[in-house]
């Protein structure tokens, strides 16, 4: 198989993490041209020991390294995205491992082949730019779950990253009443509430007036991985670990559009 054949399907997630990493979709597309013209001139090798998708990101990091990530200062001066800019006011290697996690899909353990790094310093980066993240946007939660002890353990992690929990709901019109008191910047959400209704049609209900990003913390997610309707971009399944849920607050929030506009 030729290397254009091996690569092409991850060609377009390349660029579209060069995109995010730059702040700029052409200055993005001159560094993954950079890293396969190196490829194709036998200056950069795909390693053996990596897939291709991971090797592929880890030649554009080489590159990346002696080039691009020089230029942190007059990128961020210049880009006229105000979510980019964020994105680069956050330390190189932690914004490089968020984004490979975060927006890739890798796991830790691959953003550490990919950046040449040990995997604990990649989870410890990730946690960096997670902690940069919430700080920029702490917003208001709204916590619907039905069980006292879950939402209670929910609610000590919005505020350990900074958040503000202004209402908590166990059921479907709790949870409407609670939106029309407060709205929220941030829903997470259970899908079998106290009295028998839906967090699923609750959420619907809010979405109707309220662009806000959400997370449905579930032990039932087949329910939500139907197929039938639009899946939900952050699903944790219960029993969930603190870290996931951290994990998935900051990315809910820094990728929704409407959070990237407010914080503009």
């Amino acid at each position: 198989m030729s290397l254009l054949a091996r690569l092409a399907p991850h060609l377009p997630y390349v660029r579209r993490y060069a995109r995010a990493l730059t702040g700029d979709q052409s200055t993005g597309d001159n560094y993954v041209r950079v890293a396969l013209e190196a490829l194709a001139a036998g200056e950069q090798q795909l390693s053996a020991d990596m897939t291709p998708r991971v090797a592929l990101y880890h030649v554009f990091h080489a590159i990346w390294s002696s080039t691009g990530a020089q230029l942190e200062t007059g990128m961020l001066e210049t880009t006229g995205n105000d979510a980019s800019q964020r994105l680069l006011r956050i330390a190189p290697r932690s914004r490089q491992a968020f984004l490979l996690t975060a927006l890739e899909g890798f796991t830790p353990s691959e953003a550490a082949q990919i950046l040449s790094a040990d995997p604990r310093d990649v989870e410890r980066l990730i946690a960096d730019a997670q902690s940069d993240i919430d700080a920029e946007l702490a917003t208001d939660v709204l916590v619907i779950e039905d069980e006292a002890i879950i939402s209670a353990d929910i609610q000590s992690l919005v505020k350990e990253l900074g958040h503000r929990v202004t209402g908590t709901a166990t059921t479907h019109d709790e949870a409407i009443d609670a939106v029309a008191r407060h709205k929220p910047g941030l829903v997470l959400a259970d899908i079998q509430l106290a009295d028998g209704s839906s967090g699923i049609d609750a959420v619907k209900d809010i979405l109707k007036t309220l662009d806000v990003p959400v997370i449905f913390i579930t032990a039932f997610p087949e329910r939500l991985l139907t197929g039938e309707r639009p899946e939900p971009t952050f699903l944790i399944t219960k029993p969930f670990q603190p870290e996931t849920v951290k994990a998935a607050i900051s990315q809910a929030l820094f990728f929704h559009p409407s959070r990237q506009k407010e914080a503009a």
